[in-house]
Order: structure tokens, then C-alpha cells, then sequence
């Protein structure tokens, strides 16, 4: 029987040079669990998450990804895990870190 993924989506972090993802770049890891904070306030973006590691605010769920998880979050869901998936600091910045955002299996 194939094993199903439970991921959701993979993508870079958007703000990541921005906000403070360069002062918390040395701490990062692949594995690393990252925190998902929904902004339903935000004036750019009524489905924006934020990503958090610790108190360093590295930036956001890309537009266009964010959708299902702002919704999910905004009605007070917590059914994401997001992860570092992939460092690259040979890269530019922006395009440094990939995260993976994972869906968590319901316990039966």
C-alpha cells in the first residue's frame, strides 16, 4: 500500500531578507518546526500567515499559498506543522530557505 504525503505545500519565505530572517539564519536547521500566525488584519493581504521561529519573525506564507492555511488558522484549526525543508546560503537571500507546510494526520 503507497504511503500517502501529508504535505500541503513547499515554498520559500516571502519578507525573508525584510523582516528578520537574516539575523535568525545561522540558527536555522533542516527539520527545524517553524510557527504559523495568521493576520487577518493585514492591510496587504486578508490571508496572510506569518512564519516564526522563536521570537525572529522570518517572514510569510507566499500569496497565492496561504490561502487554506489563514483559513484553517482564522477559524481556529491547528492542523499545520511547518518545517524547514531546504537551506541554500549560496543563494540569494529570498531564496535561502524553503519551508514545508504539512497537514497533521487526525488520530483514529
Amino acid at each position: 500500500m503507497e504511503k500517502k504525503s501529508n504535505l500541503l505545500t513547499s515554498f520559500q519565505i516571502a519578507g525573508f531578507t525584510y523582516y528578520e530572517g537574516a539575523l535568525a539564519f545561522k540558527h536555522l536547521t533542516i527539520g527545524k518546526k517553524l510557527k504559523l500566525i495568521a493576520e487577518p488584519e493585514n492591510r496587504h493581504d486578508d490571508h496572510a500567515v506569518a512564519l516564526y521561529m522563536e521570537n525572529f519573525k522570518l517572514g510569510y506564507v507566499p500569496r497565492g499559498e496561504n490561502k487554506a492555511v489563514a483559513l484553517m488558522l482564522n477559524n481556529g484549526y491547528d492542523a499545520f506543522e511547518a518545517v524547514v525543508q531546504q537551506i541554500n546560503p549560496e543563494e540569494h537571500p529570498e531564496e535561502q530557505v524553503r519551508v514545508a507546510v504539512l497537514v497533521i494526520p487526525q488520530n483514529s
